[in-house]
């Protein structure tokens, strides 16, 4: 169950020459710390390169009839069956040249010019990495350039600690990366996607960026941070370090959360960010006060036996995400339906400036499935400058006062 392989082809970046009427496909921009394969239809491998290095890759997705949303349908033998599986039309290494032409051509089709990075967990193998990321694009339908940055995972339950050590060996190229993006003059918002101890890479980027530069820049709009396994305490360090104006980060967390469980006895340590319970104690008051939006998966369903990947997984939590990236709208409030209640602690997309502290909910959200006719309103409100300066609670529907700082 945790290997999860069995069953299905490798060797996948191998193109095929079309893809059926009503296949879809997802134009994804590489960038890696992982050494090369030079084994037919691998590509990269999961030991450490000595430099960052490129690829665009297009994955064909079967038509929406012929599949489940969440699901990646890998091909159990070679040539893949486009119209059943996920299947690679297009791969082609690139040099930093030619990976900053692929950027700037993806992301002239949007407006606004949003890419958004995602960032892998542990026990990935490249394609596990680059099929995954295409499905979550594809059902997101999130208006972005995508691009993947992938580290050197060696996709063994047996390697956390190598993988570990993986992560933190390619801070400083997500790092660069990141800071190169905020300041591409054709790039207007990027927003960054990090799973698992993806998470722990992007916020250990993230605080050095913040170190060096005194601040993220305001291009990085948004952080999700989906089963992040990091330890609490370390990730309050984190954050600390971070200052204000910071990114808008959102938690997906599930307190059912089977491998971070695990990841916890391995280390040890405290609670992992990524399975607490934000309706208690002293998460409540710490997500608050850091201006944090959480949405709590721990009723969701999906195949994923452990609980790790329902992000990607869960229709209601994926369509979630490109919400938030589509015209930058608020993770709040959602209607869905997924057949129990979700205790939905959210937030806006952090618009504001200065003091004030952009959206907090005074309590859970409680979504019902709509076959059960029932509704729950979040009671949200938005902290803003009163006349004196003095913030004051903003009732859902009150209009707002005149702030300047607003």
């Amino acid at each position: 169950m945790l290997a999860g392989c069995g069953g299905r082809a490798t060797g996948v970046f191998i193109p095929i020459a079309s893809a059926p009427p009503g296949a879809t496909s997802v134009d994804i921009l590489v960038a890696t710390t992982r050494a090369r394969d030079e084994r037919p239809g691998e590509l990269f491998s999961g030991e450490r390169g000595r430099e960052m290095a490129f690829a665009n890759i297009v994955v064909s997705i079967p038509p929406d009839a012929n599949r489940k949303v969440g699901d990646v349908q890998w091909a159990p033998q070679l040539p893949p069956d486009p119209s059943k599986s996920f299947a690679t039309l297009k791969v082609e290494q690139l040099d930093r040249d030619g990976a900053i032409h692929q950027l700037n051509t993806m992301v002239a089709q949007h407006k606004p010019r949003r890419v958004m990075v995602f960032v892998h967990g542990y026990n990935n193998r490249f394609d596990d990495a680059v099929y995954r990321f295409a499905q979550i694009v594809h059902d997101s339908q999130a208006p972005v350039a995508p691009v993947l940055f992938t580290w050197p995972s060696r996709a063994s339950l047996l390697a956390y600690g190598y993988d570990r050590e993986s992560s933190t060996y390619s801070r400083d190229a997500l790092e660069g990366m990141l800071g190169f993006l905020a300041d591409d003059p054709n790039v207007d918002e990027v927003s960054v996607l990090a799973h698992s101890m993806g998470n722990w890479v992007t916020m250990e980027a993230l605080r050095q960026m913040a170190i060096r530069r005194g601040s993220i820049p305001r291009k990085i709009s948004a952080v999700m941070m989906a089963a992040p396994d990091v330890d609490i305490d370390v990730f309050r360090t984190q954050i600390r370090a971070i200052p204000e104006p910071r990114p808008q980060f959102t938690l997906f967390v599930s307190t059912d959360d089977k491998a971070l469980a695990m990841s916890k006895r391995v280390w040890g340590s405290t609670a992992r960010l990524g399975a607490i319970d934000p309706s208690v104690e002293p998460y409540k008051t710490a997500l608050a006060e850091a201006n944090l939006a959480v949405v709590d998966m721990s009723k969701i369903e999906t195949e994923d036996k452990l609980g790790h990947g329902k992000f990607a997984e869960s229709p209601e939590v994926v369509r979630l995400i490109g919400t938030r990236l589509a015209e930058g709208q608020t993770i709040s409030d959602m209607k869905v339906g997924i057949g129990d209640h979700i205790a939905n602690i959210a937030t806006s997309t952090g618009t504001a400036v200065g003091a004030t502290a952009g959206l907090v909910l005074a309590a859970p959200v409680a979504v019902v499935d709509s076959a059960t006719r029932e509704n729950y309103t979040a009671r949200v409100y938005e902290v803003v400058p009163a006349g004196d300066g003095t913030p004051r609670k903003k009732k859902p529907g009150e209009e707002d006062r005149p702030a300047p700082d607003k």
